[in-house]
């Protein structure tokens, strides 16, 4: 039965036309083309599916030898070191370089503000430095959105203020004596301050604090620099330091800044 059935076989496929083991690729005729099914089109999910060739690693290149370059000094970090100007900001007049504006707040701290009360009390270079760049980056021709101008943001009251108690006639938009008046105003608050609440003390050393945020002479100067004596005197009351984050900018800066570099 099983001779009969296979002898069937090959009769018929002789009579199809396929051809057997032996055959010539003339014998065998070409499959007649197919229409692609919906089912016969790959899928996007197969598509992606499939292995994908795998690049060729080039030879790496043999290094070349350079000049021996100095490595960049690292930038000093911290929160307000890399100044930016508001965007509502303004410029008046041509910007001095840093370094001139550096040797302005160096010369405006050396100064001895109260030399018959005080005189003792001493304005640190540091402070001026840091509250200078925090404010302005050093820009001695900045005008800033709420009107403060220079070096110090010197506000316009705060001008009138320091001349009509010092008896100065000091111009803002000078950048030395933007400086100056900048530094006065400090040592004013440090006056105040020290006659209100530390005993007529008017050490701004940063060992009579214990962090940033204490209530100490040095922070609340800077406070009262950013907000003015009266809110300064409130949040004492209260046992607190008026706007905090403020001073840890400044108290930041005096430690590591970016302006050290001019």
């Amino acid at each position: 039965m099983r001779v009969r059935l296979a002898a069937a076989v090959i009769a018929l496929m002789v009579a199809a036309g396929c051809g057997l083991a032996g055959g010539s690729d003339e014998d065998v005729a070409a499959p007649a083309p197919v229409a692609a099914t919906p089912s016969d089109v790959p899928t996007s999910t197969e598509l992606l599916e499939e292995p994908t060739e795998e690049p060729v690693e080039e030879p790496s290149p043999t290094p070349s030898k350079k000049k021996a370059t100095k490595k960049p000094k690292p930038s000093p970090t911290g929160p307000t070191n890399n100044f930016q100007a508001p965007a509502c900001a303004d410029y008046e007049g041509k910007e001095v370089s840093k370094a001139k504006a550096k040797a302005a707040l160096n010369t405006a701290a050396g100064r001895t503000y109260w030399p018959q009360k005080a005189p003792e009390l001493k304005v640190p270079a540091d402070l001026v430095r840091a509250v200078a760049w925090h404010e302005s980056g050093w820009t001695s021709n900045i005008v800033n959105c709420d009107g403060g101008f220079g070096l110090m943001q010197v506000m316009p009251d705060t001008e009138d203020f320091i001349n009509t108690r010092f008896e100065k006639a000091y111009n803002s938009r000078d950048y030395k004596q933007n400086a100056t008046l900048g530094a006065n105003y400090l040592a004013w608050l440090t006056k105040w301050f020290g006659e209100h609440h530390f005993k007529e003390k008017y050490d701004l050393s940063t060992s009579k604090c214990k962090s940033d945020s204490s209530l100490c002479l040095l922070n609340m100067v800077i406070a009262g620099y950013n907000m003015g004596h009266v809110a300064v005197d409130e949040a004492y009351a209260n046992g607190e330091l008026a706007n905090p984050e403020y001073v840890a900018n400044i108290r930041a800066n005096m430690r590591s800044c970016f302006c050290d570099q001019y």
